[in-house]
Parts: C-alpha cells; sequence; structure tokens
C-alpha cells in the first residue's frame, strides 16, 4: 500500500512486509467470494480438470495476504499454515468434534487479524504502514 492505493499484485503474491487491517479485509473478501464463485459455477468434473491450478493460487495469494497482516500483528507469516489448514478443512460445512476446534482457530484469526489494531511502531517485519517512520 503506498499513500492509499492498493498494490494488488503485492497483495496476493507476496508475504514480505506489512498489512494493515482495511487492505485485508478486502483481499480476503475477494478471495472468499472468488472461490464461492468458482465453486458455484464449476461442477465436480471441472473440480478435478481445474481445481489443481485454482485451489493452490487461492491457497498462496491467501497465505499471503495472512502472513502480511500477521507481521502487522507482530506475529510470524507461518501462522497463515494453520489459519488456511483449518478454513481448507471445514470449508463449506463445518461437521464433527475436529471442525469445531479449528472453528476456534478461525474466530481467534477473525479477532486478531480482523479487528484488532496494527502492532504500534515498527516491528521487526518493518515499518507500521499507517504511521511511516518520521524523518
Amino acid at each position: 500500500m503506498n499513500g492509499g492505493n492498493i498494490d494488488w499484485r503485492e497483495l496476493f503474491l507476496s508475504a514480505d512486509g506489512r498489512l494493515p487491517r482495511t487492505p485485508f479485509l478486502i483481499g480476503s473478501t475477494i478471495l472468499i467470494a472468488i472461490t464461492a464463485i468458482y465453486e458455484s459455477l464449476v461442477g465436480p468434473v471441472g473440480h478435478w480438470l481445474t481445481g489443481l491450478i485454482v485451489y493452490p493460487a487461492i491457497l498462496y495469494a491467501g497465505a499471503c495476504l495472512a502472513s502480511k497482516r500477521l507481521h502487522d500483528r507482530g506475529r510470524s507469516g507461518w501462522w497463515a499454515a494453520l489459519i488456511l489448514f483449518a478454513l481448507a478443512v471445514i470449508w463449506p460445512h463445518p461437521a464433527g468434534f475436529v471442525d469445531f476446534l479449528l472453528m476456534l482457530v478461525l474466530v481467534w484469526a477473525a479477532i486478531e487479524l480482523g479487528l484488532m489494531e496494527s502492532e504500534q511502531g515498527a516491528n521487526r517485519y518493518g515499518p507500521n504502514p499507517l504511521r511511516p517512520a518520521q524523518a
């Protein structure tokens, strides 16, 4: 993000740096919408033909997005693996005790990434994207 503009390539293809809450929420909404639209348009045969390309691309973009937001909160981007695993296991219909536990992971992620503010000041992942360092 530079000057309030979103660099879409950077948003979905790089896990480096920090990401404020609003671009994270926009990017997450886009990825969830793409996944839902894809699944509604493509039947079971289509999943076998295109799913091996579409799902890894969506997971990669989601990992980049979540990693940057986790960095903004001062956390390792590797937590994104747990979040995406939980989402992949329970999507679209959670059922059973393990899915309940994974749903708790998603509740934590929603609070941590969607509601909490950026970590104040610079951290090991870079300067605060909302309050750049004064020269």
